[in-house]
């Protein structure tokens, strides 16, 4: 039987910033539904393969495939559409909308896609319920906890039920108890959803969670599984 084809499949990327190469013929493919952690020390361009994939940075040299579109021929304009709906995010620290309430940040990205307002907030509440987090909807980000606000962002993330969800550090900021429940939170969503997380962590409880491990060093990546 033919495998089927990736959702996500990155080629001989090159990305500097200056005279410093951030990535250096970095590869990586992502299966839909798989929750892949990419791991490395601090600046070895784990982040900057993340925004790569996500159409936020552009790489100087190399190839990303999304479902047989070539993300690095897209305009800006194609890109900003496609993280609308396709694709989510959930950053270290939420970067949640601190003038809106928690229930309207979720519903921010169905607002930006036309939906009506009533109809948006109603799946912002079911998402909010689903992350355990109903019981801030009125509140804004900054009268909430670290670990609600990611929980908030979680909701945000999936809301459009995207096929790719780019998570950069997302416990980052939080203790360790907080972190779990966001995690464990994130997983089942995803499952149910059959979202593809691409996570950037530096922590091994964290990226235990995922069904496979890239490590990104000098900007070149090695996956574990693969190297077994």
């Amino acid at each position: 039987m033919t495998p089927p084809a990736p959702l996500l499949s990155a080629r001989g990327l090159y990305k500097s910033f200056g005279p410093t190469a951030a990535l250096d013929d970095a590869s990586i493919t992502i299966a839909a539904g798989e929750l892949v952690a990419v791991m490395g020390p601090s600046g070895s361009g784990k982040s900057t393969l993340l925004h790569c994939l996500a159409g936020i940075t552009r790489p100087d040299r190399g190839s990303i495939d999304y479902q047989g579109r070539e993300l690095t021929d897209m305009t800006d304009g194609e890109l900003s559409a496609l993280r609308r709906t396709d694709f989510g995010f959930l950053f270290q620290f939420g970067q949640l909308v601190p003038e809106l309430s928690c229930l309207e940040n979720v519903a921010l990205p169905l607002r930006l896609n036309g939906m009506r307002r009533r109809a948006a907030e109603a799946q912002a509440a079911e998402w909010l319920e689903r992350l355990e987090v109903a019981d801030v909807a009125a509140k804004r980000p900054g009268e909430i906890s670290g670990g609600q606000g990611q929980r908030v962002g979680v909701a945000r993330a999936l809301i459009t039920q995207p096929k790719a969800v780019f998570a950069d550090e997302p416990t980052g900021a939080l203790d360790s108890l907080s972190g779990e429940r966001v995690m464990k939170l994130l997983t089942l969503a995803a499952r149910e959803t059959g979202a593809a997380v691409i996570l950037v962590t530096h922590e091994v409880r964290v990226a235990a969670y995922a069904d496979r491990e890239v490590v990104v060093r000098d900007g070149r990546t090695q996956d574990l599984a693969a190297a077994l």
